[in-house]
């Protein structure tokens, strides 16, 4: 079995979490998802040598620009994420008990596989209104969550110290 094959699947995690939500609203508590990421990409890089740092840095500020993006295309974004928040509150555990545990590489690759997620998933929301403002909006996020996944991705085959 691949160490992959041992590692929680993001999405069957996340799924029961975004069911809850008006499909209309997903995009916002992904936006929280995103930041949560962007946090976690800021702890693995207080901890990383300075190469490695600024790579994981630019990873966070990427993640921080997503749910910028995002939640710019709602007017009252800030609201409804904090009754997201508070209707979910488990969303802040299921976060730190699904990376916690794992090892460092294990992390990576756990992140590595939401990214690659995300930009499915935001893809998909792009096809939902193809044209739009949304559209664009949704398809620049798929592009800043590939490039999160590269970094992880070289970072895991040697381009760079676990």
């Amino acid at each position: 079995m691949t160490r992959a094959a041992k590692l929680p699947d993001i999405g069957a995690v996340l799924a029961p979490l975004l069911e809850r939500v008006p499909p209309e609203q997903q995009p916002l508590l992904i936006a929280l998802a995103e930041r949560m990421a962007a946090d976690r990409y800021r702890g693995w890089a207080s901890a990383a040598d300075p190469a490695l740092e600024a790579r994981l840095l630019a990873c966070a500020e990427r993640e921080e620009e997503i749910a910028g993006l995002v939640e710019g295309l709602y007017p009252e974004a800030s609201a409804a994420q904090a009754k997201m928040m508070e209707q979910n509150p488990e969303l802040n555990e299921l976060n730190r008990s699904l990376f916690e545990p794992l090892a460092v590489a294990d992390q990576y690759t756990l992140q590595a596989s939401g990214e690659r997620l995300g930009a499915a998933t935001w893809r998909s929301f792009a096809r939902q209104d193809p044209g739009s403002e949304r559209s664009e909006v949704f398809g620049a996020c798929a592009e800043l969550e590939e490039a999160n996944a590269r970094v992880l991705e070289a970072i895991l085959g040697g381009a760079g110290e676990v």
